[in-house]
């Protein structure tokens, strides 16, 4: 037997303010995203943004169904858009920001396993690492490249 050891590494800041001009901008149009969210059974609302190499930024609020499992996460929203308007050009950033009706969160949410997949499948497409900035009530934690929210990750190498 052998053990292996998986480590992630996560840069936290405790302010939007010690953000780059960059990634202040994208963060800014996740909160703005937060509005356009359809949450009227969680009451929890998630806003996206995707930063892709040629300067645009699309964004994605989560949409939610009385049939949970019909709805999309705000990830996925701005991911697939962007994919679908822009298809040959990669992400380099997503910032991820939410609020709930219910409760202060002070940490910041972290992408589901879906999201995680599809995130790790564009940061795969394009050979191209995503950064990832999570932005809570008094957090902001930044991982430089998917494949740490997803080590142990499926991809296209076990389907050949």
């Amino acid at each position: 037997m052998k053990k292996v050891e998986i480590i992630c590494s996560v840069l936290e800041f405790h302010s939007i303010k010690e953000l780059d001009l960059k990634d202040k901008l994208l963060v800014g149009k996740a909160k703005n995203a937060i509005k356009s969210a359809y949450s009227p059974y969680s009451k929890f609302q998630v806003g996206a943004a995707v930063l892709l190499k040629n300067g645009e930024i699309i964004t994605g609020s989560n949409q939610e169904n009385a049939a949970y499992p019909s709805g999309l996460c705000a990830e996925r929203v701005a991911l697939f858009y962007a994919n679908s308007k822009f298809p040959e050009v990669p992400v380099s950033a997503i910032a991820i920001c939410n609020f709930s009706a219910f409760k202060e969160i002070e940490k910041p949410i972290s992408p589901c396993g879906a999201c995680r997949q599809v995130l790790l499948e564009t940061e795969i497409r394009f050979q191209n690492p995503i950064k990832v900035i999570l932005v809570g009530q008094n957090k902001i934690q930044v991982i430089n490249e998917v494949k740490q929210l997803l080590p142990l990750s499926f991809d296209s190498e076990f389907l050949l």
